[in-house]
């Protein structure tokens, strides 16, 4: 084993796992440090892939030239686009992934990648000098030197499983915990700050009644994440979830055992997700609600494991029997493992900048769920961001950082930097405020010009994007050129559809842009070139940006407003604290953020467009803005 290296990964989870094959594939000699090597990628609470945003960040992940998409299409279990009543905005896939071959396929790419070596350990300090990071200290005593370091160690630092009143140290899935490594960045003048998470139980196959279930069937088998993916599973072949219910029964159980709980019983110090609570939560929170959905979930090919989705908890394990037992259809389940509650170290917000760097220490980068983050997809996405920057920090390149315009994983950073968190940060469609820009089917578009100008995508893929992105171009100029009119046979089609027969000339762009009528169905009346073919995903792309054309010009419009105010560049040395006209919470929170531009300032949480205005005049006093 080499003891330098340009940069040292810690953690081998998602982020971990997108951060070293980033900076490997780079050229940066990287290393990967990870507790139990077997256990690298793995999935310890929810078997999926994708959901709400996060399916698009998958994408996102794949058009840099990521790896999470490409194992997600890897014999998934089941495929599903989420939200499709409604606009495709909002429309994103979601894998129920196999816990056991996902992660099997991760550790053959990590252990087979060039540039990166994969060592089992466990890091308890970061070397540093007084102006920058030198690499780490392993618990056997070893020291690994590096011009960069990667924090991504998920939920293990300090991490304590709650049971009950029990509160014992470990991490997830069986794993230990990380201990030494939070007392480091503590000594380093490093804020760090209490999450939790959970994980529901486990419940075997043979045990459960499905028929008192309602079945939940795929509903997607032509695409995937993965842009590269050219097979996909048919619906046939593919493993259905279940859905069921909690019922009274189980509220008067869990009504009864509330003091019972880690969370309710006063040994919580973490704050958990809001946008995924225990089952005792949701319940005191929506005690109005006389019952909330449960999915059963398969979790491999290989195993008998059933996820109980929505179920999470952080009762004793005789309370969870009941409550397990309640269920409509597990009254006889047996119970393979218990749920349990999770809490970890995590870094303070507003300590690391949008290249996911801690401002204090060049060269130390953080990603996952040590950013205050949840989520599989969250974490690959924060992992590969580091991995590009920590790569081009330490060979004097610009930083790669994306606008909330160009991506969920822009509007993520840019969110954790600009407004914190203090509790497990979701992304979620709302958050965006170009959604329509930032859609499932248009991530390659977005971003694949990036990933080729990187390093990380190669020739070959970026030519075979050109020559989609010049057909679907040149499809949308035949729509355009193409008239139908009374003699087309389309007309005879048209009132099956609910629209009367066309009497005079109408382009087949607008024709296209009525609701009803798909790309699928009316290339079949159009004089298409056999070179001109697209598969499903280009026909989306070709559907949407028909449809919603004005819809997206008018998001563009606000983009470019938006840009302006990201152009106004804001000093460093600015005096916030003493700075006139200035609220008093503004100031605290400008000084506190040291935003970089006006477009950051502005959304700071407590900064008003007063604020703005004050920063705006400052900036002119300075000589520093003239327009």
């Amino acid at each position: 084993m080499d003891n330098f290296y340009d940069v040292i990964v810690v953690g081998g989870g998602h982020a971990g796992s997108e951060a070293s094959l980033a900076s490997a594939k780079l050229g940066s000699k990287t290393a990967l440090i990870s507790l139990n090597i077997k256990m690298m990628a793995n999935m310890p609470c929810n078997p999926s892939i994708g959901g709400s945003a996060k399916g698009i960040v998958v994408r996102e992940i794949d058009a840099l030239g990521g790896y999470m998409g490409i194992c997600a299409d890897h014999e998934y279990l089941q495929m599903k686009m989420l939200n499709t009543a409604k606009g495709p905005g909002v429309q994103c896939l979601r894998a129920q992934a196999d816990k056991k071959r996902y992660p099997a396929l991760m550790q053959i790419k990590l252990l087979n990648t060039p540039n990166l070596s994969v060592i089992e350990g466990e890091v308890v300090e970061i070397l540093h000098d007084e102006n920058k990071v030198l690499g780490v200290k392993l618990k056997d005593g070893r020291e690994l030197n590096s011009k960069a370091v990667i924090l991504a160690t998920g939920t293990y630092m300090e991490s304590e499983l709650l049971v009950g009143h029990t509160k014992t140290k470990g991490g997830p899935d069986g794993e230990k915990s990380s201990i030494g490594l939070s007392s480091s960045l503590l000594s380093m003048g490093i804020k760090l700050q209490r999450l939790k998470t959970g994980t529901p139980q486990r419940i075997a196959k043979e045990s459960i009644d499905f028929s008192k279930t309602e079945i939940q069937y795929g509903n997607v088998e032509d695409q995937g994440f993965s842009y590269t993916s050219k097979e996909f599973i048919p619906l046939k072949d593919q493993i259905p979830c279940y859905l069921i219910y909690t019922n009274s029964k189980t509220h008067e159980i869990i009504n009864n055992h509330l003091l019972d709980s880690a969370m309710y019983g006063g040994i919580v110090n973490g704050v958990g997700p809001r946008y995924c609570p225990s089952i005792e939560d949701k319940i005191v929170r929506f005690s109005d609600k006389p019952r909330h959905q449960l999915f059963l979930e398969p979790e491999s090919y290989d195993t008998n494991s059933i996820y109980l989705q929505g179920f999470s908890t952080s009762m004793p394990k005789e309370v969870q029997e009941e409550m397990v037992h309640s269920l409509s259809g597990l009254e006889n389940a047996k119970i393979l493992k218990y749920a349990y509650a999770i809490e970890y170290d995590s870094i303070d917000e507003f300590q690391f900048d949008a290249t996911l760097m801690i401002k204090k220490w060049p060269g130390l980068f953080i990603s996952g769920q040590i950013c205050g983050t949840s989520g599989y997809e969250e974490a690959a996405g924060l992992g590969l961001m580091a991995g590009i920057n920590a790569h081009r920090f330490i060979n004097n390149l610009s930083p790669f950082i994306l606008g909330r315009d160009e991506a969920y994983i822009g509007v993520m950073i840019d969110d954790l930097v600009t407004k914190g968190t203090k509790e497990p940060y979701r992304l979620l469609s709302s958050r965006a405020e170009y959604r329509l820009l930032l859609r499932s089917d248009n991530a390659d578009l977005r971003l694949t010009e990036y990933g080729h100008e990187l390093g990380l995508i190669d020739d070959d893929r970026y030519q075979e994007f050109l020559t989609k992105k010049e057909t679907i171009e040149k499809v949308l100029k035949i729509l355009d050129k193409t008239y139908l009119g009374e003699t087309s046979p389309i007309n005879e089609a048209l009132p099956s559809l609910g629209f009367e027969k066309l009497n005079n000339g109408v382009s087949a762009r607008n024709l296209l842009k009525r609701n009803g009528i798909t790309y699928s169905f009316l290339k079949k009346y159009i004089d298409i070139p056999e070179d001109l073919k697209l598969d499903k995903l280009g026909e989306d792309e070709v559907e949407i940006i028909a449809k919603y054309e004005g819809y997206i010009e008018g998001q563009r419009r606000e983009v470019l407003k938006f840009r302006k105010l990201e152009n106004i560049s804001l000093p460093d040395d600015l005096d916030y604290i003493h700075m006139d006209g200035l609220a008093l919470e503004a100031r605290q929170k400008l000084d506190k953020v040291r935003p970089t531009n006006i477009g950051q300032a502005s959304r700071i949480s407590g900064v008003n467009p007063s604020d703005i205005n004050c920063l705006v005049l400052n900036l002119k006093k300075r000589k520093l803005y003239d327009n």
